[in-house]
């Protein structure tokens, strides 16, 4: 009677423990059991860091190269107005770091700034890009030096080369004594139209170094189709301009 009385006991404690499981802690546990997320400020589940790496879309500051800005840039394209850029090199393969903020300066030659512009760039996985600023009106100053800085830190995130099914096709410069132009042939050979398109272009000379540069955007460019992004300058070159590269970018 002892072992059976026990064993009713423990069958009635079982029960109970049982019951409050049910009925009171697993309704609790659903009610504030939060599951881990990259956005909750916590490294939890598989995050390398914290809501960064893993998972997440968002790389860790330990999982990227820094891009590297290799000139800036200014060019008189009319009185008292100039366009400015920065050349800048994305050496990460599938990172991508949107709308990072930045501002871009011109100085006179006694190191007096004479403006200073913000704004933002996108840095598209493994391509370069440019920090472009048209139109800048100096007045009656001369710029002697640019100036580039990014203000924030990018913030990378995973991300595949949207642009990968895009080519580059037909090429065409000219100068007159009105100025240049300057047109290329974007072929998109995906299954998907690409819409928001920047095209950026530089305009070297037999040195590599840029003579001019400026940029045109793009709507879309259906599937399997081609369009036109065209340029113009109200300046030549004189025949300076050996190459000329295209840097098309989704922003």
């Amino acid at each position: 009677m002892s072992s059976w009385s026990k064993n009713r006991k423990s069958l009635y404690g079982g029960g109970v423990i049982i019951f409050l499981l049910v009925v009171i802690i697993v309704p609790l546990y659903l009610r504030f059991y939060k599951a881990p997320t990259c956005f909750d400020n916590i490294q939890n589940g598989k995050e390398q860091g914290l809501d960064c790496g893993g998972s997440c879309e968002r790389l860790c500051q330990n999982a990227f190269f820094s891009p590297v800005v290799k000139w800036t840039r200014f060019e008189k394209v009319a009185p008292g107005i100039y366009n400015e850029a920065a050349y800048i090199i994305n050496p990460n393969t599938e990172g991508e770091a949107l709308q990072v903020p930045y501002h871009i300066a011109l100085y006179d030659n006694e190191g007096v700034i004479i403006v200073d512009r913000k704004g933002t760039v996108t840095l598209p996985p493994h391509r370069n890009t440019l920090a472009f600023q048209g139109d800048i009106s100096v007045g009656s100053r001369v710029p002697a030096r640019a100036l580039f800085e990014f203000i924030d830190t990018p913030n990378w995130h995973k991300k595949v080369d949207p642009l990968s099914k895009l080519n580059v096709s037909d090429k065409k410069y000219s100068e007159d004594s009105s100025g240049s132009t300057f047109s290329v042939v974007l072929n998109n050979n995906g299954i998907l139209p690409l819409n928001n398109v920047s095209v950026y272009v530089v305009l070297s000379d037999k040195d590599s170094n840029a003579l001019g540069f400026s940029k045109t955007s793009i709507d879309e460019i259906p599937a399997d189709k081609s369009s036109i992004a065209p340029f113009t300058w109200p300046l030549n070159r004189e025949g300076n301009v050996i190459s000329i590269e295209v840097l098309p970018v989704i922003e």
